[in-house]
């Protein structure tokens, strides 16, 4: 079993961990607090984010495989400073504030299950173990790790088994959506699209396809040196080339859309599980990961409660390399600096100090007295102002010619990135109402 396991997520490239670093602590507290807040009446939701994400992350995918360059490189190339910079301005608080949060809960939910020791601790310790992964493991052993953790991610389908729902009315609020308006509900459904569909993301799955792309080059190169000189000719190199770049984007759109499914899988049964268990008992008011976690206990069992909480520190494993990883990107390509996560730590300092001071960043959060439940605010807030931009950049990256050549957008492809475009911008203008005008 467990070797027909490591040959599956061995197939699997970068789409399946970034979609299953969206489930990350943050996310989860969110969709915890639309399933205790409002029951199963936010179900829908998925039927809406999973093509939407899944077009996105596509072209973004479709972009690292062609230019073989990460997103801020081609943004850099091809557009304005003033956009790569602004970019940058909202991207890199957001994602260290997205950072701390998920490090304080990660803390909050493991003081839960050994309470005689502090979340501090716990936090200090992860980050630790979190940096060490980071920085001396090499890169194919690194996606390994983070293709092995996803399956935590399965803890979250388990859960709502114990809280006994009727499946003909989760079957109900699935496919028939229902919408109130008034500002705490359409908060709600925001605050789901902006944690569903987030910058860092595009970032991080640009960057890591251009990582595998440049690996499959390099070892194009090598097989070329061991051909005859009949079968090395020009011609057949470049028929080979684009041979297998056909293969790999059919290889990247199983791999992009099977990571966005998990992604919202998780999301639908989270919701499901503090839905069933949590709203049914007149829990409504739920802020943090370890609120959900301990409310689950006293109505679900203690097992439904355990398998929560071990599957928050495994999915805070799980995204703060993605965050930290996206960070580190975008700054060292913004500035020009040499560095990936395919090179050692003395061949790329920059890359890994920059990694690693914004990981402590985020745990130095819980030291500034900023509390995790604003942080997830300030975090909602900046993505929220920069998603429909990066968006829109995307969508126009996709289209160009010559950048993309033959493998511009196809028209389903422009249809779900305009709507995409459409409903986060709807959600950034109701997310600055609600926050700033409607007190």
């Amino acid at each position: 079993m467990l070797k027909k396991i490591r040959k599956f997520l061995g197939a699997l490239g970068p789409g399946i961990v970034t979609g299953a670093s969206d489930d990350d602590p943050s996310g989860i507290a969110t969709y915890s607090q639309a399933g205790a807040k409002y029951g199963l009446t936010t179900l829908w939701t998925v039927i809406i984010t999973f093509p939407l994400m899944a077009a996105i992350q596509e072209m973004c995918a479709r972009i690292g495989l062609i230019t073989s360059a990460g997103l801020t490189t081609t943004l850099k190339a091809h557009y304005g400073k003033p956009v790569l910079y602004l970019m940058l301005i909202f991207s890199v608080p957001a994602i260290i504030l997205n950072i701390g949060a998920d490090i304080a809960a990660m803390g909050a939910v493991a003081n839960l299950l050994i309470p005689s020791v502090p979340p501090i601790y716990f936090s200090i310790a992860f980050t630790g173990l979190l940096l060490f992964f980071i920085v001396y493991l090499p890169y194919q052993k690194f996606v390994a790790v983070l293709k092995y953790l996803c399956l935590t991610l399965l803890l979250y389908i388990a859960v709502p088994f114990f809280t006994k729902p009727d499946w003909w009315q989760v079957l109900k609020q699935t496919v028939i959506p229902t919408f109130r308006w008034d500002k705490d509900f359409i908060g709600v459904l925001v605050a789901i699209l902006g944690t569903t569909i987030s910058p860092y993301l595009f970032f991080w799955q640009t960057a890591m396809e251009a990582e595998d792309v440049k690996t499959v080059k390099r070892q194009l190169i090598v097989n070329k040196r061991r051909l005859t000189l009949s079968e090395a000719h020009p011609d057949n190199g470049e028929k080979r080339e684009r041979k297998l770049l056909g293969l790999l984007i059919q290889k990247m759109s199983v791999d992009v859309n099977l990571g966005m499914f998990l992604s919202n899988l998780i999301m639908f049964f989270t919701i499901l599980a503090t839905g069933t268990a949590l709203y049914s008992h007149g829990v409504r008011n739920i802020d943090t990961v370890e609120q959900a976690a301990k409310a689950l206990a006293p109505v679900a069992g203690r097992l439904s409660y355990l398998l929560f909480a071990v599957g928050i520190i495994g999915t805070g494993f799980l995204a703060i390399p993605v965050l930290s990883g996206s960070l580190s990107y975008i700054v060292t390509e913004t500035f020009g600096l040499k560095g990936s996560l395919d090179k050692k730590f003395h061949q790329a300092k920059a890359f890994y100090v920059i990694l690693i001071i914004s990981v402590l960043l985020g745990l130095g959060i819980n030291y500034f007295g900023i509390n995790p439940v604003d942080a997830l605010l300030y975090t909602a807030i900046l993505y929220g102002v920069t998603c429909p931009v990066i968006i829109g950049i995307v969508l126009h990256i996709a289209n160009n010619k010559t950048i993309m050549g033959e493998y511009t957008n196809k028209t389903l492809s422009n249809v779900l990135g305009t709507l995409c475009l459409l409903v986060m911008t709807a959600g950034a203008f109701f997310l600055i109402y609600l926050e700033f005008f409607s007190k």
